[in-house]
């Protein structure tokens, strides 16, 4: 990111259908062992290059806490887990999000991002007051795992990819991109965003 645009101050992530592959919906078929979920594309890289910059990190889920514990097993310690607990207001209330960033101990929303393919999450974020970007082929919209949009066509990619983004646009997502190899490109451009005096 250009040193003139000024430093995201957190990133908050979805877990499944963003950091980790969204096969892990396989986690509530009954009578299936629980096996820590694939990183994303572009997962691994993005988060070390967010721990080099100093940026704080969190992931979000709806899931028990074991079990996204496990499904997250393969993310580095250092990327804080959030959990809604009994009592918070679910999503697309926006108290998981600011409870994340309380957490993190974050002193301001200005400069905080939430990166996910979960409409409800994604809403959210926006209720939060939170930049949000919106992953289209990866996340919940589309419903494969990635091995799974592999082996569609091109034809069939482009089908999804049009639905998913126009969905995601249709809440009021600031960006979408397609999976987190696209995200520092993303980030930069919020950061000009807000260079200019553009607010979520």
């Amino acid at each position: 990111m250009p040193s003139s645009a000024p430093a995201v101050t957190a990133l908050l992530f979805g877990l499944r259908g963003c950091l980790v592959d969204f096969g892990a919906q396989a986690c509530a078929q009954p009578g299936k062992p629980l096996e820590p979920a694939k990183p994303t594309p572009g997962a691994m890289d993005t988060l070390s290059a967010l721990r080099k910059q100093g940026v704080p990190c969190a992931w979000l889920d709806e899931l028990p806490t074991q079990t996204g514990r496990k499904l997250a097993a393969t993310l580095p310690d250092w990327v804080a887990a959030t959990h809604n607990p009994a009592g918070l207001a679910p999503w697309p209330a926006p108290d998981a999000c600011w409870q994340a960033l309380m957490a993190l101990k974050i002193p301001r929303l200005d400069g905080c991002v939430l990166v996910s393919g979960e409409p409800r999450l994604l809403q959210s974020g926006l209720n939060a007051g939170l930049w949000t970007i919106g992953l289209a082929s990866c996340g919940a919209l589309c419903g494969l795992s990635a091995q799974e949009w592999k082996a569609l066509d091109a034809r069939q990619q482009e089908q999804k990819r049009s639905k998913a983004t126009l969905a995601l646009y249709g809440l009021g997502v600031h960006s979408v991109i397609d999976h987190l190899e696209e995200l520092q490109d993303c980030l930069a451009d919020i950061g000009h965003r807000r260079l200019k005096g553009e607010r979520p």
